[in-house]
């Protein structure tokens, strides 16, 4: 039992295989009734390819896409995805990162980003509160500063996570189709030494 667990994460496409096995399909995305309009556009194959340039691109929308807006992730990056020529279901995977058990989480760290951004401590909010006298109209501004600085906050996760994304999936890519290569080029090089070698 153990041992089959454990060849799963020693199969060459695991990690290929376990993307496919959460993407949405194809099927799927054309029968949802929001994406139906215009499932003729992004259910072209272009768009469901892995490239050097599509996935990168589908990997930068779906972290935009998933810190930029708290719902409707998924649409909002198949949507994005279509100018952009980027990998759909990738990017409406990736947007996966922000869920309703991980949200919390995401919440105070783009408060902690958004007060780091626009530099509000405690002394401006305490003289804040000092000029209002009715605690009812405190609570509600307190709420807005804090609602203000965590979109701040998530905001500037959008791009950050967006443009290292990017670059981190461009250099994986990289680095995947390098070995692929170096692979091809060693089994063409035995390959040869046999022929070499039987004449």
């Amino acid at each position: 039992m153990i041992r089959e667990f454990l060849s799963k994460f020693r199969s060459k496409t695991w990690a290929a295989d376990t993307i496919r096995r959460y993407m949405p399909t194809r099927d799927e995305m054309a029968k949802n009734r929001w994406l139906a309009p215009i499932a003729h556009r992004f259910l072209s194959p272009e768009l469901w390819r892995f490239t050097r340039r599509s996935v990168p691109r589908g990997v930068a929308l779906g972290l935009f896409s998933a810190f930029i807006i708290p719902l409707g992730q998924i649409f909002l990056a198949a949507f994005l995805a279509l100018p952009a020529r980027a990998n759909v279901p990738l990017a409406a995977l990736v947007t996966f990162i922000t869920n309703p058990l991980t949200y919390a989480f995401w919440i105070l760290v783009a408060n902690r980003i958004g007060n780091f951004m626009l530099q509000i401590d405690a002394a401006t909010a305490g003289y804040a509160s000092g000029r209002l006298e009715n605690s009812w109209w405190q609570a509600f501004v307190d709420f807005f500063q804090m609602a203000g600085v965590t979109v701040v906050g998530f905001l500037v996760m959008a791009i950050v996570s967006a443009a290292l994304g990017y670059v981190l999936s461009s250099a994986v890519w990289r680095v995947l189709v390098a070995r692929r290569r170096a692979k091809r080029l060693r089994l063409m090089e035995a390959r040869l030494d046999r022929r070499l070698k039987a004449n």
